[in-house]
């Protein structure tokens, strides 16, 4: 089954959904109108609905079809089940945003980066930190820790931009998943330097460790947030048999 069949079909519905092509509480086509329209297989609509189950905007019901339960999430709200950045998270929820650099450095990874990061002592290191701003406000410092054997070019110029977007479309690093804490912390004279906190005392951080489809761990990336704006939207499916395993 063609990749770009898959995502075409699953892009295309899922601007229909966000743009009420589709009504909230309605029914999407059928498979079979899908099927025509697309000129695809049924496996590969099946496809293309499980990623929209999976991603909160449908839900399937046996013998009934396919209901839109979109709901639009709130402005800078964040997604759980993606690894999205934070220009792709402006666009999608139409905001300016602007980036600066605060340092770009190289090092190698000592017992503590090691044990914070999760890269091996010795791997060799871009320390990167740079402060987000959305609709002119300084929302997000972010401090990064990236391996320079994936990205060995990195400039300021570079990291002010989008670094996803150089990574995949210009070195073809395909980025596949991440593991991500969620934590509440006390300010720090960095938070204070750089953000807009207000009378917070606090900031929420969200620790990623994110690898590639060769399984490698290229990026640690620490994001302290002002939590005026922090939100994060997750989609929960509960599990089947987990009633009867209760005692």
């Amino acid at each position: 089954m063609p990749r770009e069949k898959f995502t075409q079909i699953y892009a295309t519905l899922k601007e229909r959904i966000e743009s009420g092509v589709y009504p909230v509480g309605q029914l999407l086509p059928s498979e079979n109108t899908l099927i025509g329209e697309f000129s695809c297989s049924r496996n590969t609509v099946r496809r293309a609905i499980s990623e929209l189950v999976r991603d909160g905007y449908v839900q399937t019901s046996q013998g009934k079809g396919v209901c839109n339960i979109f709901q639009p999430i709130e402005r800078s709200s964040y997604t759980m089940g993606t690894i999205e950045s934070f220009r792709e998270t402006a666009r999608r929820t139409g905001q300016h945003t602007a980036t600066r650099v605060v340092s770009l450095e190289r090092c190698v990874a000592g017992v503590n980066i090691s044990l914070q990061t999760g890269f091996p002592v010795g791997t060799e290191l871009f320390s990167l930190s740079r402060v987000h701003e959305m609709d002119g406000k300084p929302i997000i410092l972010n401090h990064s820790y990236l391996r320079v054997d994936c990205m060995p070019d990195l400039t300021e110029e570079i990291a002010q931009g989008s670094l996803y977007r150089y990574l995949e479309e210009e070195l073809g690093m395909v980025i596949v998943t991440s593991k991500r804490t969620i934590t509440v912390e006390p300010v720090t004279g960095a938070d204070r330097k750089w953000l807009d906190l207000g009378e917070y005392n606090c900031v929420a951080v969200v620790s990623n460790q994110v690898y590639n489809s060769q399984g490698v761990m290229f990026e640690y990336t620490q994001s302290r947030h002002v939590p005026s704006i922090f939100r994060f939207q997750d989609n929960a499916v509960r599990r089947a048999g987990a009633r009867n395993s209760l005692v």
